[in-house]
């Protein structure tokens, strides 16, 4: 059983800055791919970013890159997303989520294994 927990959302204002993280713990040796989910009100949850745990390659939203930076920490079994330049349109709770399968497509959902229970993040205008 692998917990994940999200921490450091928050209320910023439009153009800020947040880096949330997401703390694994548990039976994580086995760790492929950590990715971040938003689901914002009325909105299915989408992909936001991921990445390899070993090789540390990353993927994006097409909407977060070059605001959005996904990194981890082996060592403290955490992930993180800087988030920069945000916008209104940011505004949604966000999941960290672990996939232990390997060769997997990371925006998928049904591609993760296990899910935190999300961090608020809203960007005022």
């Amino acid at each position: 059983q692998v917990h994940l927990v999200e921490s450091g959302g928050g209320l910023v204002q439009a153009g800020g800055t947040l880096r949330p993280s997401c703390a694994a713990s548990g039976r994580t040796g086995s760790t492929y791919t950590m990715g971040w989910f938003r689901h914002a009100p009325g909105k299915e949850r989408e992909f936001v970013s991921a990445t390899n745990w070993i090789g540390g390659i990353t993927y994006y939203e097409d909407s977060v890159k070059g605001r959005f930076t996904v990194s981890r920490d082996n060592a403290k079994k955490t992930m993180y997303l800087q988030m920069t330049s945000l916008k209104p349109e940011d505004t949604a709770v966000y999941y960290c989520a672990a996939s232990y399968r390997g060769g997997i497509y990371v925006a998928s959902e049904r591609a993760y294994d296990y899910w935190g229970q999300g961090t608020q993040v809203t960007v005022s205008s």
